[in-house]
């Protein structure tokens, strides 16, 4: 039997973080992961809680099968979306535990995902992010271990090799310092030259905002694309500041007080290269109140 507390709330939240990092893994976007997390906890409120041996394990399986019911309807909007889709950003100032746990969170990584099945994602981002066993794995999906075997392999095949760069975080804000100072400058030939020649720029406005429809690729372009679009902020006013959004050292741009984007940069220390950004206001309603409650706890 498990110890039980009077309060629901107080062991529920114990896993609230893991349940958290769970759900934005399956389902790419922090506002649907909050409200998957919260339908878990009304499940676990109305459960018979003396009856729960391993609460983390009971809540983990719950939150999962949610996440699933939520994919598939999640697929059926995402192949109507308007341009590039990128997952809602969500501030990692805490340290991360591992490299792994770091790539596990990157955009790159969740938007890799979008090529899975949701009963391979679940299996994939159990094994592949939490470490999780196959028999573990077969527990929370109600499946048998062989066939957990086979989505992972699956998976891995779908998702292919991932460019992996091992670079300290110190490394990685150095260049988005310079990558920044250039956009901010109008500097075509210094931003030109910390691109990677095969870079690729995303942005995602979700038809709500002006965005570029289709990935823009080669240095030459990026760059030109990555000066406009400093221009146009900076027209607007913008406010520019740094930030580690989804693991990696992000621009993020204010204006009038709000934030109006964000900029993921992947670098591998030396040459950008891949930046994803995301202007789809719906997306940074959750970034924004990260960094307003970030504000307002270094003031107080």
């Amino acid at each position: 039997m498990a110890n039980v507390t009077n309060d629901p709330g107080e062991e529920f939240n114990v896993h609230r973080a893991r349940l958290f990092g769970l759900a934005y893994r399956l389902l790419g976007s922090a506002t649907e992961a909050e409200d998957a997390v919260q339908d878990a906890y009304l499940r676990w409120n109305a459960a018979d809680r003396a009856a729960i041996a391993a609460p983390g394990a009971w809540l983990a399986k719950v939150l999962t099968n949610i996440c699933l019911n939520r994919l598939t309807s999640a697929r059926a909007q995402r192949e109507e979306y308007v341009g590039p889709w990128l997952p809602e950003p969500v501030l990692t100032d805490e340290p991360l535990e591992t490299a792994e746990q770091r790539d596990s969170i990157s955009m790159a990584f969740l938007v890799l995902l979008e090529r899975l099945t949701p009963a391979e994602r679940a299996v994939f981002v159990l094994r592949e992010a939490f470490s999780y066993g196959y028999r573990e794995i077969a527990d929370v999906l109600d499946l048998s271990e062989a066939n957990c075997r086979q989505l992972h392999r699956r998976a891995r095949q779908r998702v292919g090799e991932r460019r992996r760069f091992d670079v300290s975080a110190q490394a990685r804000r150095r260049i988005v310092e310079r990558f920044l100072s250039a956009a901010e400058n109008g500097d075509l030939a210094g931003l030109e030259s910390m691109l990677a020649a095969d870079v690729v720029a995303w942005s995602d406005g979700g038809g709500r905002v002006s965005a570029a429809l289709r990935p823009v690729a080669g240095a030459d372009k990026v760059a030109r694309f990555l000066v406009g679009l400093g221009a146009r902020f900076a027209g607007m006013g913008a406010r520019f500041d740094l930030a580690e959004v989804n693991g990696e050292p992000a621009v993020v741009a204010f204006v009038g007080g709000g934030l109006s984007g964000v900029l993921v940069v992947e670098s591998d220390g030396q040459l950008v290269r891949n930046v994803r950004g995301v202007v789809n206001p719906d997306k940074l309603a959750y970034l924004a109140r990260q960094l307003s409650q970030r504000e307002s706890a270094a003031g107080s």
